[in-house]
């Protein structure tokens, strides 16, 4: 199976499961796939996030997501539990498409290692 076939696969398994465990009835989108990462990668799972605190938690989700890729370091977690990553390597210029299949398939590949989806 063609590599681009493979991950428009996996990302649609990615997206209906996600969907149906946390969305009721509308399908997540990009956005909310990397909010979700966010609030794992945080782990304080059952509580309320200000407006600033769900920008961080994207951020950490895009260090999450992009560190296997040598963009970013993982460096500390705070007194409050957040985690802070180092920036390492900056990102190559990519168009708005290839930005998105960037981050698809850094979404595939952490719920692949999280054995999400298989």
């Amino acid at each position: 199976m063609a590599r681009d076939e493979q991950l428009k696969e996996r990302w649609n398994v990615v997206v209906e499961k996600l969907t149906k465990q946390f969305a009721e009835g509308d399908t997540l989108d990009l956005d909310s796939i990397i909010y979700l990462i966010g609030v794992q990668e945080l782990g304080q799972l059952h509580r309320n996030f200000k407006k600033d605190e769900k920008i961080n938690l994207m951020h950490i989700a895009i260090c999450r997501l992009l560190e296997p890729y040598g963009y970013y370091e993982f460096d500390y977690f705070d007194d409050d539990g957040w985690p802070h990553y180092k920036f390492k390597e900056q990102l190559p210029t990519l168009k708005a498409g290839e930005q998105t299949i960037l981050m698809k398939e850094a979404i595939v590949n952490y719920f692949l290692e999280k054995e999400y989806i298989d």
